[in-house]
């Protein structure tokens, strides 16, 4: 078999009848689009979307949402984004799985959103008599008047279309847009309705940088123990030059008998002595280069306000010794540490 050739070997053809985008015509593209949506904010019924947003929010058991191609991705975003949240169980009911078993998962107290553009579905029609025969509420989200799915649901949402922004008018292409922007409102709502709090919305997101930064307290990422580059005020520079490097921190903490924080020496402070003092450092001890006014931090400290203090003015520093209200040494943590967690 042949091999596909490199990216740099590619050769670009010119071709004078290759398709091109036109910078005025995209331009228009927009901007119809962006007619297309206001038209939606204007003659949405604002009643029948407070509606809808209560009718999610007292739900007494889960809310499943199903739609068919395009809607059905509409459906399946907006099933995960009000699962996330923490406070219900939310899910996709693929419309075809669900008459193949899947509707098993659906009880009476249960709310199915049905999405459609056009409300005629076959797919979706064919199951609300099966999710009405499991005692669940319908409710509809449709955009065209008088449509069948609509008068077979308890509830319908009308989202206005004026139009598809695609050349033939047919592709869905604005009205997923309006059923996005119409569903991820709703879950905003919802959300204020709810008064859910930053703490409570990164429980449920863990592993993203919106929950690490209010989850990771300093005392869950900084170095303890033997980690740590600790000397005495009393030691010589030169010294303490293997303990400056081998623990990967930059810098050496000064303690004294009581492992209470003296001051800091970096790898920056050895450099400037060195060339500021010469030959003489090798009688420098580090209590008398050392700086006695760093920043720190508490251990229970965000690990995000870690990062800030690191970064604010006058200049950026590399880390932050981590002590106690007795001024005691518990840990130290670093710029690099912080980025490795993800912050």
């Amino acid at each position: 078999m042949g091999s596909l050739p490199s990216p740099g070997g590619l050769q670009i053809l010119e071709n004078d009848d290759a398709p091109v985008i036109n910078r005025c015509e995209l331009r228009v593209l927009f901007e119809s689009q962006q007619r297309h949506l206001n038209d939606f904010f204007d003659k949405l019924d604002l009643d029948h979307a407070r509606a809808f947003a209560q009718t999610l929010l007292d739900a007494p058991g889960a809310i499943f949402f199903s739609g068919v191609g395009k809607s059905g991705f509409v459906a399946l975003k907006l099933s995960q984004t009000l699962a996330s949240l923490g406070f219900t169980r939310s899910a996709y009911l693929p419309p075809v799985d669900a008459l193949h078993g899947d509707i098993g998962a659906l009880f009476p107290s249960d709310i199915l959103v049905l999405i459609s553009k056009s409300g005629s579905s076959d797919e979706l029609l064919n199951l609300v008599p099966c999710a009405r025969a499991k005692g669940a509420r319908l409710i509809s989200l449709t955009s065209v008047e008088g449509n069948p799915l609509a008068s077979l649901c308890d509830m319908n949402v009308h989202l206005p279309l004026e139009r598809e922004v695609c050349p033939f008018g047919l592709a869905p292409v604005t009205s997923s847009a309006i059923q996005m922007v119409f569903g991820d409102t709703v879950v905003a709502a919802i959300m204020r309705a709810r008064k859910l709090t930053k703490e409570s919305y990164a429980r449920n997101h863990p592993a993203g940088k919106i929950g690490k930064s209010l989850i990771f307290k300093v005392k869950d990422l900084m170095k303890k123990q033997d980690e740590l580059p600790l000397c005495k005020e009393t030691d010589m520079i030169m010294g303490q030059l293997t303990e400056l490097t081998s623990k990967g921190c930059g810098c050496l903490l000064v303690v004294n008998a009581e492992s209470q924080l003296i001051g800091t020496f970096t790898d920056g402070d050895l450099r400037r002595t060195l060339k500021a003092s010469g030959e003489k450092i090798f009688k420098l001890t580090v209590g008398e280069m050392c700086n006695r006014n760093p920043r720190t931090i508490t251990p229970e400290a965000m690990a995000v306000e870690a990062m800030q203090k690191m970064e604010s003015p006058p200049s950026a520093v590399q880390f932050l010794p981590v002590i106690d209200d007795q001024q005691v040494v518990l840990g130290i943590i670093t710029l690099h540490g912080l980025v490795s967690a993800g912050l």
